[in-house]
């Protein structure tokens, strides 16, 4: 079987296939397995008894359940539920936008796949442009999502000290190259996989540098402000024009149903929606569905900030704590500021070996972390840091979060040089 060069690549063995492969195998491994890797947000009984209670609204309430599962929406979405997006929005922080500002995708992923793919690559004029990170380590699951490879440009950020066992990433505004080689720039906020949330001024100096240089700036908010609101800093939403912000439903406990929000300008919404047509049709409407009536009556803020911000913040904390409780005093390691998403970010500043090493030895004992090597894409030169850093997911079953964490700073030890 021979395939395109778009084949080939997306066919290619990965670093995060391989990845999602050896932890499937780890957990198929007899005995006690600690998962403290992966993604998937925590099961929230009050978010689950919503959505239950919900779906049994749409089963009663005349033909709607048929209608959800049998009719195609429009490319862009279904109408009434871009209406309730835009009226929220606009209405709650002012923000100049209509439905032709909102437009759906089958997950935030396949809206970051398509929005990379529409801005940079080769171009009818003979250059090839480039999307820039600008503060890596960012999200891996951009780092594949190019047609043409090579497509990211990462900066390294400036590291803040905090306390002896907290610092926290910056963008490194006096070293930010942005030239005609660029054709957008990305962050995420909460970042996937540190937690780092990027104040208002680094968001507003870096729409200010996009919108001089002519390019976009786009905003992944999967955890972020209004929902689900898994800051736990004082930041504001912040949309304007020339922001592309891509919202999601999976962290508010729906990643079952693949719901994207993105809010853009009106040219870059009609772009999206053709794109979307060609290649999904149409978009999945149970979570639209499902959260409508919550946009139209702002119980999608009650909920963010009374029962999902709340949760992860407690379990955030309690991680901590049992960090603090369980790796040893003499071991040199740093977290990453929890200020929002479902992680935890370490560094260990005096490792033998590197973090695919510590992760290889964690699997061997049954705990199931990510290392942080996959997360720094996009930069050339060779920075030690990024092979002595871990993410961890400490929001599932509180006893093996804390099981996990004994063993991690156990193994750290013995690989402390």
């Amino acid at each position: 079987m021979r395939y395109s060069l778009f084949g080939e690549k997306l066919t290619a063995r990965s670093g995060i296939l391989q990845l999602m492969e050896d932890l499937g195998h780890a957990l198929a491994r007899p005995g006690k397995v600690y998962m403290l890797g992966g993604g998937n947000p925590a099961h929230i009984p009050q978010m689950d008894a919503v959505w239950r209670s919900r779906m049994e609204a749409i089963l009663r309430d005349g033909d709607s359940f048929e209608h959800m599962v049998a009719d195609y929406d429009a490319p862009r979405g279904k109408e009434s539920f871009l209406e309730a997006v835009a009226g929220f929005l606009r209405e709650e922080y002012g923000w100049d936008i209509g439905p032709e500002n909102v437009a759906i995708t089958n997950g935030s992923q396949s809206a970051f796949f398509f929005l990379f793919n529409m801005f940079a690559g080769p171009r009818a004029d003979g250059t090839t442009r480039k999307i820039l990170l600008p503060v890596v380590p960012e999200y891996v699951g951009y780092a594949d999502q190019g047609i043409e490879n090579d497509m990211f440009v990462g900066a390294r950020p400036t590291i803040d000290t905090i306390d002896a066992h907290t610092f926290k990433y910056h963008v490194d505004f006096d070293h930010l190259v942005i030239d005609e080689s660029i054709a957008a720039v990305c962050v995420s906020r909460p970042t996937n996989p540190t937690g780092n949330v990027l104040t208002d001024d680094e968001v507003e100096r870096l729409s200010d540098i996009a919108r001089q240089n002519d390019i976009p700036l786009l905003i992944d908010n999967a955890y972020g402000m209004p929902f689900p609101g898994i800051i736990f800093s004082d930041v504001s939403p912040i949309w304007r024009h020339g922001i592309i912000l891509s919202m999601s439903l999976s962290k508010l406990g729906l990643p079952g149903v693949r719901t994207g929000i993105v809010v853009a300008d009106s040219p870059i919404i009609e772009a999206l929606s053709g794109v979307n047509a060609i290649a999904s049709l149409a978009n999945g409407s149970l979570g639209q569905v499902l959260t409508e009536p919550l946009f139209r009556d702002r119980t999608i803020l009650t909920l963010s900030r009374e029962v999902v911000r709340p949760f992860y913040e407690r379990r955030a904390a309690q991680a901590r704590e049992w960090i603090s409780q369980y790796f040893p005093a003499d071991l040199d390691y740093s977290i990453h500021s929890s200020e929002g998403s479902i992680f935890l970010w370490i560094w260990f500043r005096a490792l033998s070996a590197d973090s695919a090493e510590l992760y290889r030895r964690l699997k061997e004992r049954g705990v199931i972390i990510v290392p942080g090597e996959y997360f720094f894409f996009g930069i050339d030169e060779d920075w030690g840091h990024s092979r002595q850093c871990i993410r961890l997911n400490y929001c599932h079953n509180e006893q093996d979060v804390r099981a996990g964490i004994r063993i991690i700073g156990d193994e750290a030890r013995r690989l402390s040089a």
